[in-house]
């Protein structure tokens, strides 16, 4: 009788952003949000 175990260990590490990559990062949420709401009010018009 043969018994073949495999195990896998996975680890997760939370990533250090910089501080411009959190700048850069708003930047872009900001920006989404803007061009969502123009969106949003061209479909209001039509």
């Amino acid at each position: 009788m043969t018994l073949n175990i495999l195990f896998f260990t996975i680890t997760f590490k939370k990533r250090e952003i910089s501080l411009q990559e959190a700048a850069n990062q708003e930047m872009v949420e900001k920006l989404y949000e803007q061009n969502k709401d123009k969106q949003i009010s061209m479909y209001r018009y039509m």
